[in-house]
């Protein structure tokens, strides 16, 4: 498998697993990056769970990235595969009869990327989730040749998941941006006060930030991008982040 001969501008948004919030910092960056003046290109190559209105499988997190982004691509090209069952990609999509195929996802990648200067894209799951019998995330990733930012829980546990994913993506030749812990829960733990230092000393990538947990802050009902704007530009080092990802400034 073979990926772009230049790097693109921009980050493919991994995380260390599933619901540790890739979506909500994607959508945080996108805010923030339309905030700035930067044409931002959104996409998840594929997602699942996506309900069924008229007829229509809706992908919720797709159109919230458009949303905070202003993009102007069709929802088709934005989530090339929309699939029913809330499972691993290549599980979904056998499931209905879909096989799905990395160039369709390449071509759309391309048709977004012409029109704008910064490219987001939102993986499914981990890095090791098959997408199909033959291509792993992490594959996609090198396909599309963009740097990875890995979101991360806050909490207990995810100094080895994190720990894992960076080695596992730094062994494949991907460069990674960096990592944003994420609370996703609100819980108290004591180790959401010490892993972020702890891992600025284990990694050999930035931790670039650490996103408290957030009420009222809806991921399918907002509109208004100025809290996701505020929120990322608050407890992100994106300046950092922009500089690590080569986006226009």
């Amino acid at each position: 498998m073979t990926g772009h001969s230049n790097r693109s501008c921009g980050l493919f948004v991994t995380g260390t697993d599933t619901g540790v919030g890739k979506t909500f910092v994607a959508a945080c960056l996108a805010a923030i990056l339309r905030s700035k003046g930067i044409c931002v290109g959104v996409m998840k190559p594929v997602e699942t769970g996506c309900g069924l209105s008229q007829g229509r499988r809706i992908p919720r997190d797709g159109l919230l990235l458009k949303r905070m982004a202003a993009a102007q691509d069709p929802i088709e090209q934005i989530v090339p595969y929309r699939l029913k069952a809330p499972l691993a990609p290549l599980v979904a999509a056998r499931m209905e009869g879909i096989r799905i195929r990395p160039g369709r996802i390449e071509k759309a990648y391309e048709r977004i990327r012409s029109s704008c200067s910064f490219m987001l894209v939102e993986g499914a799951g981990g890095v090791l989730v098959p997408v199909t019998d033959r291509l792993f995330m992490a594959d996609l990733i090198a396909r599309l040749a963009l740097p990875a930012l890995v979101v991360a829980r806050a909490g207990l546990g995810t100094l080895n998941h994190t720990l894992l994913t960076v080695s596992f993506l730094q062994g494949r030749g991907i460069p990674v941006a960096g990592v944003i812990l994420n609370d996703v829960d609100g819980k108290k733990d004591l180790s959401k006060k010490t892993n972020a230092a702890l891992l600025r000393r284990l990694l050999p990538v930035p931790v670039l930030g650490q996103i408290p947990f957030r009420k009222g802050l809806s991921l399918q009902c907002s509109t208004r991008t100025g809290p996701w704007a505020h929120l990322a530009g608050r407890h992100v080092d994106f300046e950092a982040l922009l500089r690590l990802a080569g986006a226009p400034r």
